[in-house]
């Protein structure tokens, strides 16, 4: 039964040689450095993003990589995308929705634009990769699904009522899909970061706790995906601290985290 509880939830993924891998937003921040890992393993990598002058740069980085100029809001141009994608590789053996915006705002700053664009590209444009590549990956028996969540996820934190709720739907999105998939044969992981050092995160004006490299990030998941891992959640001394504090009462939660950033 102990084995059972702590097999991996997951196939291993250790020998990334001739695997195909379509990492969908990803010209920078953990998306590219992820890419720059997978293909010094030795995969074939198609990056995905919104045309700019980054996906530019991004395609002359590497002679194995491709890139391929997608706005993940488009349901159409995202189906459309998913064969020329799989088409470039020798195999979709993995897509990793990595695509993702994020603007602080609290109540002070309330906006319904805001919110409405984190839920057509954080969540929304998940939907449409799913959708693009489920028949594909189910047809096949075989691949894995990543999707890239956040710690911000966990529980609600200040400034974060546009971006914490999309991050909490692709946890529970996540976990739905594993429990479906896995008896298929196919792998799915969640990956939760904490604080790592992107454009995006250049917005904040605190000090973030425990904050990491895109590389730092890129390798921790690689060593996730190794083990097997359903969630790999980075720094763990951070993501093991707001894990435990998610488990307290509201009352006792709202008073830490108050008294933590000041909110």
């Amino acid at each position: 039964m102990a084995m059972g509880l702590w097999a991996p939830l997951n196939p291993p993924l250790r020998d990334w040689h001739g695997r195909g891998v379509w990492l969908v937003g990803a010209s920078t921040g953990i998306g590219r450095a992820l890419a720059d890992a997978l293909l010094a393993q030795g995969a074939q990598v198609v990056v995905s993003a919104r045309p700019s002058a980054a996906l530019v740069g991004l395609a002359g980085s590497h002679p194995a990589l491709r890139t391929l100029a997608l706005d993940v809001t488009d349901a159409a141009a995202v189906a459309l995308a998913a064969p020329q994608a799989q088409a470039l590789l020798p195999r979709l053996d993995m897509v990793v929705m990595c695509a993702g915006t994020y603007t602080p705002m609290g109540v002070s700053d309330f906006d319904l634009a805001v919110i409405r664009r984190h839920w057509e590209v954080n969540y929304l444009g998940t939907l449409h990769v799913l959708a693009a590549v489920l028949p594909r990956l189910r047809a096949q028996a075989s691949g894995h699904v990543c999707v890239v969540g956040s710690v911000a996820g966990y529980r609600a934190l200040p400034k974060a009522l546009a971006y914490g709720p999309t991050k909490a739907a692709l946890i529970h999105l996540a976990q739905g899909l594993h429990l479906e998939l896995a008896p298929l044969g196919l792998g799915v992981s969640l990956v939760n970061p904490g604080f790592v050092a992107t454009p995006l995160t250049a917005q904040n004006d605190f000090t973030m706790p425990a904050l990491q490299t895109p590389t730092q990030a890129a390798q921790a998941i690689l060593a996730g995906w190794a083990r097997g891992d359903f969630e790999i959640h980075f720094p763990r001394r951070f993501s093991y601290t707001l894990k435990a504090l998610g488990c307290l009462p509201m009352r006792g939660y709202e008073a830490l985290v108050r008294r933590i950033t000041g909110a």
